[in-house]
């Protein structure tokens, strides 16, 4: 049996012009949320947004991503980071793992240290479930800056 994930990535729609450079090189890095593929090999099979508020394409892009053999999907770090972060992506993620039975990772690259104080002067992330949602993403300060 193969050690090989094929993931699909879905972006904010805010983001949709964004190459994903970030999220590229932290896959390749093995850092943030793709922390957790530390020992297997990972392929790109899908890349889209999530179609705009309040998320339309996350209901059909999962399907397509499965057909091109994904079997994990993430939630972009911009979808935390953004200003707001995304109120659904609890549901996003609720959703694909229900719906198709594939895990569904919220992040990808690590917080950028810029963003990481903004919001920690909003109080975005003070309470038990944004920390649970940012604990792949949060990494170290020096990584962090790494992706300012």
């Amino acid at each position: 049996m193969s050690d090989k994930v094929k993931v699909g990535i879905i972006i904010c729609d805010r983001y949709r012009s964004c190459a994903g450079g970030k999220c590229f090189r932290s896959l390749q890095d093995r850092e943030g949320a793709f922390s957790i593929y530390k020992d297997k090999e990972v392929e790109i099979a899908g890349y889209t947004s999530c179609g705009g508020c309040p998320g339309g394409n996350i209901e059909y892009a999962p399907e397509e991503m499965i057909k091109n053999g994904v079997n994990a999907i993430h939630l972009a770090t911009g979808l935390i980071v953004g200003y707001p972060p995304c109120p659904y992506i609890n549901y996003f993620k609720s959703f694909i793992e229900e719906k198709y039975k594939i895990p569904a990772v919220i992040g990808t690259h690590p917080i950028p240290e810029k963003y990481l104080k903004t919001h920690s002067k909003l109080g975005t992330y003070d309470n038990q479930e944004w920390r649970e949602i940012i604990k792949l993403t949060l990494t170290n300060e020096k990584v962090r800056l790494s992706y300012d």
